[in-house]
């Protein structure tokens, strides 16, 4: 079976139950927790991928990156991914739920790219729009990146606009060549 597929099913049935639970925030945090801690540290995905290691060393271990106190709804699933074979598909699973529990609370990733520091009306303009547009939670980050030498890259769901003074040299070079 496909792993994204796998992946997804899982996390949604992790998202379900949490939400029957009333959990769904703890869930969410345990599992950004896990997520950091997983790709912050390649040694313990190498310990989670290392079919030596017992399976139950690494929910134990998987247990511990969650955080302090962790809720038993993340127990069980932890263990549930073990005993079923899945731990090699579990950053998948865990970057799954994190994608569906924003997208079932309507939350909309958006960035902002810009050559120099932009004042914090034009950002709460820019959020503002984009909520109007999404009918959602929008979670704005504004980043300088000084080789689009002007003029700004946004992005959010799946629109993007580049309005760039580096694309618009680009595509005149483009045009130069031809």
């Amino acid at each position: 079976m496909n792993t994204g597929v796998v992946s997804v099913r899982y996390a949604r049935a992790l998202l379900k139950a949490s939400i029957e639970a009333r959990q769904e925030t703890q869930i969410l945090e345990e599992m950004i927790m896990l997520q950091k801690n997983l790709c912050d540290i390649p040694e313990l995905r190498q310990i989670i991928d290392n079919p030596m290691v017992p399976s139950s060393q690494k929910a134990d271990l998987l247990q511990s990156a969650c955080g302090k106190k962790i809720s038993m709804l993340t127990q069980n699933f932890i263990s549930l991914v073990f005993n079923e074979g899945r731990e090699k598909e579990f950053m998948s699973i865990v970057k799954s739920y994190n994608k569906l529990y924003r997208q079932s609370k309507n939350m909309v990733d958006a960035r902002l790219i810009t050559a120099v520091p932009v004042k914090k009306e034009t950002k709460d303009k820019l959020r503002a729009k984009i909520m109007e547009k999404t009918s959602g939670t929008v979670e704005f980050k504004a980043d300088i990146s000084p080789e689009i030498i002007g003029g700004f890259i946004l992005e959010y769901d799946t629109y993007r606009m580049d309005a760039s003074i580096k694309k618009k040299l680009d595509s005149i070079r483009t045009q130069l060549k031809k």
